[in-house]
């Protein structure tokens, strides 16, 4: 055996067996930000950007992105979510997301928590790339999870 999870006995990808798995609660939070020119993000917090309210876009974007992350991620399985939060903290020259999901089920659900948020600031800069074309969105990254076999994780200070 390699260690590898999604890799079988021959290295041939495969879907984990979960089937066996006790269900537990389980939550991630994973978080990123987008850096962009103050007209932009000035344009975001008064509600002013081009095609309307960017926060209701992004958060609605980022909850429909975890729902749908086993679509997109080979070998991620198709999971029934609890909840799915998105919180926005402005900061000095960016916009932060931060993504919670939680369910009760046999994996966990750290892909759907990076995959709200990453959708959400792809949805925040599409809906202000006429303001700043030049926007960068980085540091994404999962910040906790907890449940499950291998327990609480929490991300070291960056």
């Amino acid at each position: 055996m390699n260690g590898l999870t999604h890799l079988d006995d021959q290295g041939q990808a495969r879907m984990v067996d979960i089937g066996g798995k006790q269900a537990t609660k389980r939550q991630a939070v994973a978080s990123g930000r987008i850096r962009m020119n103050p007209q932009a993000l000035a344009a975001i917090r008064d509600g002013d950007a081009p095609k309307g309210d960017v926060l209701a876009a992004a958060r609605i974007a980022g909850i429909m992105a975890a729902k749908k992350t086993g679509d997109l991620i080979p070998l991620c399985h198709p999971l029934a979510l609890d909840a799915v939060t998105l919180d926005f903290a402005f900061e000095d020259g960016a916009l932060r997301v931060t993504a919670t999901a939680s369910l009760t089920g046999k994996t966990g659900v750290e892909m759907e928590a990076m995959t709200a948020t990453s959708i959400a600031l792809l949805t925040i800069y599409d809906m202000t790339k006429a303001l700043d074309k030049g926007m960068i969105v980085d540091e994404i990254r999962l910040l906790s999870k907890s449940g499950g076999k291998s327990g609480d994780w929490t991300a070291a200070t960056a």
